[in-house]
């Protein structure tokens, strides 16, 4: 009774990351801001190339453009936050504050997943069968294949986030920075069984299906490489690296992060969560965009020169 007591009374959350960060308060708030702008133009400036540039019009550049319009999402749904809670000295958040982030934050990172998954096919079709890729995968499809991806993880998060809600808590204190399903179901004092097996099969499936379609797929796609020119081969290779780097990066990436909740959690101090956490979500959203822009050799030549266009173009042409 005592403690379903003290959960009809909690109403906040008290992130116990930010008070760990208090002395160099005004350090980090920089940081994230710097960290988040910084991000944000960069993805908002792909977007915009791909956008306009009719030869980037092609399913590959569709889902660079998801990729990143995903990484404008999560760092949206935790930087900002991050960085006015420290110069405030806000150190809580409410049930549905902490509720629709930790929802965000976790579609985020299966939308990065998933679109991974779909791009390493892609590329598989793209090297593997050149003459009929036009017909294989169309920007239409390339479309489909991502709606079908953001409807089929919305549902899911949502049924994590319903059955987090039905949970009675008898505890308000999260070890980190930002809110995450798994941090209210540990402070749960009733049953969790469903939310485990919901949670480790949905993240199974996930996982293990994305390695295996990419494996393979990467796997395929080198072995013809094998047998094309030296020209074709070279091209569809450096392709594939930016490929494996980025999904290798954020996979091993958010794995570290939600392996910390395999291990003993009383042994783990906050500041080890907050720098678990904090580094898994910030390689996640910077090292995509900035990847993608320097390594794509045609995106990286139209973001040049939109960049021309936009601010030398302008001043040299006041300067006559």
């Amino acid at each position: 009774m005592v403690n379903e007591s003290m959960a009809f009374s909690i109403q906040d959350f008290v992130f116990l990351g930010l008070k760990e960060m208090e002395n160099l308060k005004y350090f980090y708030s920089v940081v994230a801001l710097v960290i988040y702008l910084s991000t944000i133009s960069l993805c908002t400036l792909i977007v915009y190339v791909v956008r306009t540039e009719q030869s980037l019009h092609e399913p590959m550049y569709i889902f660079i453009c998801n990729l990143v319009g995903n990484v404008m999402f999560g760092s949206s749904a935790s930087l900002p936050k991050l960085a006015i809670d420290l110069l405030s000295g806000c150190t809580t958040i409410s049930l549905s504050g902490c509720l629709i982030q930790a929802f965000c934050l976790q579609s985020f990172a299966s939308v990065e997943i998933f679109t991974f998954t779909i791009m390493a096919y892609d590329r598989y079709l793209a090297v593997g069968f050149p003459l009929r890729y036009h017909s294989l995968m169309t920007n239409k499809k390339a479309i489909l294949f991502l709606t079908i991806i953001w409807l089929v993880i919305v549902i899911s998060r949502l049924v994590g986030v319903i059955l987090v809600v039905r949970l009675t808590l008898c505890g308000n204190s999260i070890n980190n920075v930002f809110c995450e399903t798994m941090s209210l179901i540990r402070l749960a004092c009733s049953t969790t069984a469903v939310n485990d097996t919901y949670g480790t099969i949905w993240t199974l499936l996930m996982v293990i299906g994305s390695l295996i379609i990419v494996i393979y797929c990467y796997l395929r796609t080198f072995l013809v490489c094998l047998k094309i020119s030296m020209e074709a081969s070279q091209k569809a290779i450096h392709t594939l690296v930016t490929h494996i780097v980025t999904y290798t990066t954020f996979m091993a990436a958010s794995l570290f992060v939600s392996f910390r909740y395999r291990l003993n959690i009383g042994s783990l101090s906050t500041v080890t969560h907050v720098i678990i956490s904090t580094s898994g979500l910030l390689v996640s959203v910077t090292f995509n965009p900035f990847i993608y822009g320097i390594r794509m050799e045609a995106l990286r030549k139209k973001m040049i020169q939109t960049l021309k266009e936009s601010i030398y173009e302008p001043i040299l042409g006041n300067s006559k």
